[in-house]
């Protein structure tokens, strides 16, 4: 089952792709959304069935040089389970809504060009490439579908390849991700080099190990499990959009609105909270690193809630959004409540997935128009996107009953971060800046609505006249993710952030607290609050895949899979340590912080009406009396600009300097000078040798034959 789940994208994209004439257009979309809903059935079934144990599906042996000897498998865990529900749902979802998106596209011709089953197929191989990332059993593998998820990325980004805005989006995308995968391909090296594997379960097994380390890296001496966790999290803020980093994801807006909904709403851009959820083992044991997730996801949420507050663009105002949401997940990652990280990775994937095909069905509408100041009173002339984007704004802004499980998917997430946040700093910048990134959140949030559903409309108004509601195979997709945006969040908010014993029992992990033989060699204490802590080292079962080794029995060739610890390895999906009691202090924060998101989400929906339903002309006043702010974040705290300054132009004129001078002078000038004066000047030579009388030709013969006859006589007989 799990092996048709990875391989129906890759058929589907194959099939699409390359056998499109002969099947047709039509049927090249309709065998990939099959496939894809195929693949979402099946992934379903394997999270509702899943025992919460770790298993390993052997599928061939792959990458084998000297002590590197990794093979092909998929790891089924909870944190699997997980990602492939929302992969292929989400996936599945924009298949269908594609079909009705993609159906008429003024950048191509229908009549000359078949585009639809090329964009079909870049869909299914995205996918294909995201299972591969979340279903990897080793490094390497993670790092080939990490790869390939940037490779399909790049084609969807730049699929408006007549577009020079699309294509340079694609490629800044493509540039600035690899400074993050640089990192995280040093990390794979380092790990290599430290445990010899690049098995999750060795690597897991000697985290206790690395943390004792020293390891000499750019003439310093660091704690390597804190460097390599460092730098598995440089290739994490590349991938999720984190400051710094985070340049690429507003301008990868220029591509077709279902791919902003699959890879930036739910998809890749989550690939770097997997990542560092998934080895939640190394992270355990590296303190100061955890500081520096902390540290920067809270600067990422606040950033880009700041800027989400000005942008005119629908699309990149859900764009700065999803970049402030990943923020909160690492935030919850850093202070170590793992599951809470990946409680908000699935609801927000169901709301802002369904915000952003919301937004493609307004810009769908509105005949391509994505300025929302020239949008208004739509909510008459598209009811269904009007709900479905009211229930998204509901659940990003955490609209429930405070102190209670009831309410939007984000409502509880969120809310269950901010509480972790809280106890995991003690009240510090971190909390304080996701409570304000919650009040940002909310006004911007409402700031869309009101500008593109209330008010009058604005704008051309033809637009306005021939604006309609999208086709049913666009407004089906919006009505499955409500459901995921209603009840998402109290469906499971017990198996990611209630009872301790029931989250263990959730994520694999064992009840009570294991003997650490492996790394420590002393009993682990349960901690306080009346809860079993988490165990720090299991006593695992060994397996090693297919090979049979260490007495485990191999199964041959069948996906029934078997157990995958090493002995010594920690159990379960993720990794806690016997320290870590966070989410148990969680529970326990004072009221006041509980509702504290509530209050924000209040205050930003009250400045949000006020500002754009019942005093329209405040905001332009409020721009116009503070303009330096204004225009701050309106050009987005000027990083694009600094990068361009330090590193952008500083290039190009360095590419400047190598062509005209390198390139053109030395390289051109030196075979232009070859081809164009030595050459010609030697022919010329010999071309007056080309007499035609016979009595030059017959001098020549004697002359060569007097210079062999005197070299003859030199030295010939020299011996």
């Amino acid at each position: 089952m799990e092996t048709i789940i990875l391989f129906a994208p890759l058929v589907g994209a194959i099939i699409a792709g390359f056998g499109w004439k002969i099947i047709g257009d039509a049927a090249a979309q309709w065998v990939t959304t099959g496939l894809l809903f195929l693949a979402c059935l099946l992934s379903w079934v394997v999270f509702l069935g899943h025992d919460g144990q770790s298993h390993s599906i052997h599928i061939l042996d792959w990458v084998q040089s000297g002590t590197l000897d990794t093979s092909w498998a998929i790891r089924l865990d909870r944190l699997t389970a997980i990602m492939l529900i929302v992969v292929t749902t989400v996936s599945a979802l924009v298949h269908l809504y594609s079909m009705g998106y993609m159906a008429h596209d003024e950048n191509f011709n229908d009549d000359t060009e078949s585009y639809r089953p090329r964009f079909f197929a870049y869909l299914s191989l995205f996918t294909f490439a995201m299972l591969m990332l979340v279903t990897s059993d080793n490094l390497a593998q993670m790092f080939f579908g990490w790869e390939g998820v940037g490779l399909a990325s790049y084609l969807l980004i730049g699929f408006y390849f007549r577009k020079p805005s699309a294509n340079a989006a694609a490629i800044k995308a493509f540039v600035v991700n690899r400074v993050g995968d640089f990192g995280f391909a040093l990390g794979i090296f380092a790990l290599f080099y430290l445990t010899d594997s690049i098995k999750f379960d060795d690597v897991f097994a000697a985290a206790p190990e690395l943390a004792e380390t020293q390891l000499t890296f750019l003439w310093t001496e660091w704690n390597a499990a804190n460097l390599i966790a460092f730098l598995l999290f440089v290739g994490a803020m590349g991938k999720s959009a984190q400051f710094i980093l985070h340049t690429w994801l507003p301008d990868a807006m220029e591509g077709p609105t279902p791919v902003s909904a699959l890879i930036h709403a739910a998809t890749m851009v989550t690939a770097g909270v997997f990542l560092v959820c998934r080895m939640s083992p190394v992270f355990e044991f590296a303190p100061e690193a955890k500081m520096i997730v902390v540290g920067i996801g809270a600067i990422t949420a606040f950033f880009a809630a700041t800027v989400g507050l000005v942008q005119n663009d629908i699309k990149r105002v859900i764009a700065y959004s999803t970049c402030s949401q990943l923020g909160y997940m690492f935030v919850a990652a850093g202070v170590g409540v793992y599951s809470v990280a990946m409680f908000h990775l699935l609801t927000h994937a169901f709301f802002k997935a369904m915000l952003f095909l919301g937004a493609g069905s307004v810009i769908h509408g509105m005949h391509h128009e994505q300025d929302m100041r020239n949008y208004g009173g739509l909510r008459s002339k598209m009811p269904y996107t009007f709900w479905a984007m009211l229930i998204g704004t509901l659940a990003i802004t955490g609209v429930g009953i405070p102190l209670t499980h009831i309410g939007f998917a984000g409502f509880l997430s969120k809310d269950a971060i901010i509480e972790s946040a809280y106890a995991g700093t003690a009240g510090g910048f971190a909390f304080w800046s996701l409570v304000i990134a919650a009040l940002f959140t909310s006004f911007y949030s409402w700031r869309l609505m009101f500008l593109t559903f209330f008010g009058e409309p604005r704008g051309d108004k033809h637009t306005h006249e021939h604006a309609h509601e999208s086709p049913m195979v666009m407004l089906v997709p919006l009505g499955v993710l409500a459901l995921g945006a209603i009840f998402s969040g109290m469906v499971w908010y017990g198996s990611f952030f209630g009872d301790h014993n029931k989250v263990n029992s959730f994520f694999g992990i064992p009840a009570h607290h294991a003997e650490a033989e492996a790394g420590h060699g002393e009993d682990a204490a349960e901690e306080g609050h009346g809860e079993e802590a988490v165990a720090e080292e299991g006593d695992a079962a060994v397996a090693d895949e297919s090979h049979g080794e260490d007495g485990t029995a191999a199964e041959s060739g069948e996906e029934a899979g078997h157990d995958v610890a090493m002995a010594g390895a920690p159990q379960g999906a993720i990794y806690m340590g016997a320290d870590n009691h966070v989410m148990d202090d969680a529970h326990h924060v004072p009221t006041w912080v509980k509702v504290s998101p509530f209050v924000s989400m209040i205050l930003g929906f009250l400045v949000a009406f006020w500002f754009y339903i019942v005093n329209p002309a405040m905001p332009k006043a409020l721009a116009e009396s503070q303009r330096p702010l204004y225009l701050f974040l309106l050009n987005k705290w000027y990083v694009d600009e600094i990068y361009d300054f330090l590193f952008v132009n500083p290039a190009k004129r360095l590419a400047r300097v190598l062509w005209r001078g390198g390139d053109g002078r030395i390289i051109d000038g030196f075979l232009n000078g070859v081809a164009m004066g030595v050459i010609p000047f030697f022919t010329r030579l010999a071309g007056r040798a080309q007499s035609g009388y016979i009595f030059t030709y017959a001098f020549a013969m004697v002359l060569g034959i007097a210079v062999l006859v005197t070299w003859m006589t030199f030295t010939g007989g020299a011996e």
